[in-house]
């Protein structure tokens, strides 16, 4: 499902002004759902895990398989919201959110979404499914207006757990900004890669002027993936036009409980 990424695209957002920033600075936060399960799926979490992506307090919010809707497990988790799983979480908090759904299923779906305490001016969500698998993956892609500067493009990222299929993503997502992205508009691409053979660092810093932002800081991505024992580095955030300060890999309590991807969070400077 693609949406317009033109003027007359309106978020569906609760309309809120952001708050006015003291500097050119904003934090953002990378995390992987999994739907609002703990690993395998044993006990239902997004309450706690709301909690937990408050406390970290960024200003816009990337985040990977959340769901849209699921009828079956509305009737089977007395504490299930009534809202979509990122409207939950945006709460009170990022008056701003777009969502991308990606996968679809008879009883709901889920994709990538993006909170924000910007607004949120459009939207699109690109379909970068590559066959027929059950591997529906996008990019969701968002043009933030905050208030001490101009566009601010972010795309949310989720690639498929196969090579092949990541290089192919990977060249749809380099078109993606060629073609929408102004060369000297500030950029933020973040989430899960699935990247474990670290192919995209050459790739999109090549096409698409990206730097990650922990290879720039510590010289090498970082261990994601178990949160539990992180041996996998999965998820990123990279930047063009910007700067990154204060990379952080969030620590193992709470979140190796709340996801099974470590989440990341970074500080940005346009």
């Amino acid at each position: 499902m693609t949406a317009s990424l033109n003027p007359s695209t309106s978020a569906p957002a609760v309309a809120a002004p952001a708050a006015a920033l003291s500097s050119r600075t904003f934090k953002v936060l990378t995390v992987n759902t999994h739907k609002g399960f703990t690993f395998f799926n044993r006990k239902f979490i997004l309450h706690e895990l709301r909690e937990a992506v408050r406390s970290v307090s960024a200003d816009i919010v990337f985040l990977q398989e959340v769901l849209g809707a699921h009828a079956g497990h509305s009737l089977r988790y007395v504490d299930w919201p009534e809202t979509p799983q990122y409207e939950f979480l945006a709460d009170s908090i990022w008056p701003q959110f777009a969502y991308g759904r990606n996968a679809v299923y008879p009883d709901g779906d889920h994709g990538n979404a993006v909170l924000s305490k910007f607004p949120i001016e459009r939207y699109e969500n690109h379909d970068i499914s590559v066959g027929w698998g059950d591997e529906r993956r996008g990019l969701l892609h968002c043009v933030l207006r905050p208030p001490v500067d101009d566009e601010v493009h972010v795309i949310c990222v989720h690639l498929s757990l196969r090579e092949s299929q990541r290089a192919q993503q990977l060249d749809l997502l380099c078109r993606q900004i060629d073609t929408r992205v102004p060369a000297d508009a500030p950029l933020v691409v973040a989430g899960d890669f699935n990247d474990w053979r670290l192919k995209a660092h050459d790739r999109l810093q090549r096409c698409a002027g990206l730097h990650e932002v922990f290879v720039t800081q510590r010289g090498q991505a970082v261990k994601t993936f178990p949160a539990r024992w992180p041996l996998l580095r999965l998820d990123r955030i990279y930047v063009r036009n910007a700067e990154s300060h204060q990379p952080v890999v969030l620590p193992n309590k709470p979140w190796s409980h709340l996801s099974d991807h470590a989440p990341l969070a970074a500080e940005i400077s346009l």
